[in-house]
């Protein structure tokens, strides 16, 4: 198995796909096992959610469709109790959507399934939501998402394109960052593999994979495939980004400081009312140790 960098700073049972971190998945007895890489997790993220929903019918209690939202197939769409749509337009006819409880759909989101919001997860005006799209607790997102899986507590909040991609826990992706998921040859995509120190095949299609706490500046654009480190601060880059940006990078040469990344962390963390651990501090401090 070789998931990071999404498990630089917590462990694989922690990780989502589709609806549920597999902790969740494991205490509702359902049968998903955790991807032998990073980059499968866009690959199964449509069929994931499918299964979710279907397993989580039998959980969770689902309200009606409110009378201002646009809805295909609605039979298809799984609301819970609490969560709020403006005027929005939901498909669910290639596949099931989901929306958690606390979750906001503003004016003009366009949803196609298989998609899921998380809990308290705010979709933007406007925004555009294709299949195989899962955002996780607690995200803010808009622009345009495509088959790509965002950790809990990380935001896309503006416009740009973002595809075959994982995002981790509490990154945010400055405005007009954009994702290149597809080499203009067409040819096989190979991204970074942080455990064995390779280029590896990826498949045809992926976006990027960025590790917790992540930040890019606005405008930023992430070459085919380009895997980052946990803790990276991604700015100054003239054109398209490296393939691989190493844990705690500070712009295209420098390292972040770790006594001024602690206190921005916290800073970052106390915008959504939460403050980092000392386990986490730990974590964070034991991978500065050995990068």
């Amino acid at each position: 198995m070789s998931l990071a960098p999404l498990t630089l700073l917590r462990p694989p049972q922690d990780l989502r796909l589709g609806i549920l971190s597999f902790r969740e998945r494991q205490a509702l007895g359902a049968d998903i096992p955790i991807p032998e890489h990073a980059w499968d997790f866009p690959r199964l993220n449509a069929d994931a959610i499918r299964a979710d929903v279907q397993h989580l019918r039998q959980h969770r209690t689902a309200i009606p469709i409110p009378p201002q939202v646009q809805a295909t197939r609605p039979d298809n769409i799984l609301l819970e109790a609490g969560a709020r749509l403006e005027h929005c337009s939901l498909n669910a006819a290639d596949g099931p959507i989901h929306i958690a409880a606390g979750a906001l759909v503003m004016d003009g989101a366009r949803l196609r399934g298989p998609v899921s919001i998380g809990e308290g997860a705010v979709v933007k005006m406007n925004a555009t939501l294709y299949g195989g799209t899962t955002i996780g607790p607690h995200c803010i997102v808009g622009g345009e998402i495509k088959n790509s899986v965002v950790m809990d507590f990380s935001n896309k909040a503006h416009d740009g394109y973002l595809g075959d991609a994982v995002v981790g826990a509490w990154c945010n992706l400055g405005a007009g960052t954009t994702t290149s998921n597809l080499r203009n040859t067409g040819n096989p995509v190979s991204a970074w593999d942080a455990d064995r120190h390779i280029y590896a095949p990826a498949g045809h299609k992926l976006g990027a994979i960025l590790g917790d706490f992540t930040r890019s500046a606005i405008l930023t654009a992430f070459n085919t495939g380009t895997v980052t480190g946990a803790c990276c601060h991604v700015f100054g880059h003239p054109a398209l980004t490296p393939k691989h940006i190493p844990s705690f990078a500070w712009g295209p040469a420098g390292r972040y400081d770790l006594d001024r990344l602690l206190q921005h962390l916290s800073t970052w963390m106390a915008f959504k009312n939460r403050q980092p651990t000392p386990e986490l501090i730990d974590r964070i401090r034991a991978l500065y140790s050995q990068s």
